[in-house]
């Protein structure tokens, strides 16, 4: 009797190729060997291996939909997989990858790879830009043989192991049949090549370590975590082959009275309260203009913000500068004099109108500012 193809994959008998390969990928990701042990697994695996396979092949499914068995007189392929294992093993490599394509060898010279180095500089860096001498330890071009690797005028020669091709494949015997796998070679390392004489520099590398002193120029207006790259400065690839790139990320430190925020600047200004309501003007040395004045204007209240445009820090393209955002702190003295304490008594009895009132949080934020930045120090500050 005909074995019932459609029925060991679970598909209609008019199945596209696509459903048949989908229906027969499900199943062997179930019943594989390697996934499933059991003896009957194993058992259903062949099974449908053979269906697969008939069922994909034009000239045989057109026998089973005749009716008939296209390997009735297979005989003699082992179990009865058709064009014996090597068939099997086709279909295998199509589904879970395998070694049987040859890579051939790779390259001896091959590109390096890219270098970081972390660089800290103060906000006054970051605003106008600097140049800077930095210490690299990286993998340059061997100046004795410059790269070939060989002592001499000695010349590489073919792997004995590989015979050249950079891989060694191995064969067993296994449910599925002869499996075929391949591995990089372990004498030359995929190579396909060895040096018999190397270099007595570099041991056949065709590169060393070294460190050297390099110039970078850092721009104007970078920040915290930015980086710069110097092309080609990074590793020397194996075989000299070309170095990758150096990465310079820049570390921020913090200020001492500015917090960045992008390209703007903010700090605190502490006014006595007799200033804040008579008005003040109090200098503050900016990044990039020496001393400053910011005005506070009469009447100034407690966490008003001031700001001062074009003051800030040059942005890292177009060179256009941030803003300065002075926030004002109004200062209550905690302790006062009999005098002092005389004049508020008088000042508070001028200005009777002026009581003490209840009000809602959040109509005293929208009236203050909501105390911006406040919270932007509780951010830096980790509270």
């Amino acid at each position: 009797m005909a074995r019932d193809y459609y029925g060991l994959l679970g598909v209609s008998k008019g199945a596209s190729d696509a459903e048949l390969k989908r229906a027969y990928r499900k199943l062997a990701r179930e019943l594989h060997p390697d996934v499933n042990p059991d003896e009957e697994a194993q058992a259903r695996f062949k099974e449908i291996s053979v269906a697969y396979e008939v069922l994909t092949d034009p000239e045989k499914r057109r026998i089973v939909d005749l009716g008939g068995d296209p390997l009735d007189s297979a005989g003699g392929n082992g179990a009865g997989f058709p064009g014996g294992f090597g068939g099997l093993g086709d279909v295998f490599e199509a589904f879970f990858g395998g070694g049987t394509a040859s890579r051939g060898p790779v390259g001896r010279v091959r590109p390096g790879s890219d270098s970081l180095l972390r660089l800290r500089l103060d906000l006054a860096e970051c605003a106008t830009g600097v140049t800077k001498q930095v210490t690299v330890d990286t993998a340059v071009l061997c100046d004795r043989c410059h790269g070939k690797g060989t002592h001499g005028d000695s010349k590489p020669a073919s792997c004995d192991t590989c015979g050249g091709l950079g891989e060694v494949s191995s064969v067993q015997r296994s449910l599925l049949g002869q499996v075929m796998t391949s591995r990089p070679c372990p004498t030359c390392r995929g190579v396909g090549e060895v040096i018999p004489d190397p270099c007595h520099r570099c041991g056949g590398d065709g590169r060393v370590r070294s460190r050297r002193e390099i110039s970078v120029k850092i721009p104007a207006g970078v920040g915290d975590g930015m980086r710069v790259r110097l092309a080609a400065q990074g590793e020397v690839g194996p075989g000299g082959g070309p170095a990758g790139d150096l990465y310079v990320e820049v570390h921020e430190q913090a200020h001492d009275i500015f917090v960045r925020e992008g390209d703007h600047l903010h700090c605190t200004v502490e006014v006595p309260m007799v200033d804040a309501a008579l008005g003040t003007t109090v200098a503050v040395d900016d990044i990039l203009d020496g001393a400053v004045d910011i005005v506070i204007p009469a009447g100034t209240q407690p966490d008003a913000v001031i700001t001062l445009r074009g003051h800030g820090m040059p942005h890292l393209r177009s060179g256009v500068r941030g803003d300065l955002h002075a926030h004002v702190d109004v200062v209550v003295p905690a302790k006062l004099d009999p005098a002092d304490t005389e004049l508020l008594r008088q000042l508070k009895e001028n200005r009777g109108r002026d009581v003490a009132q209840i009000r809602s949080a959040a109509a005293a934020a929208q009236n203050n500012g909501g105390g911006i930045f406040s919270r932007l120090r509780e951010t830096f500050s980790g509270r």
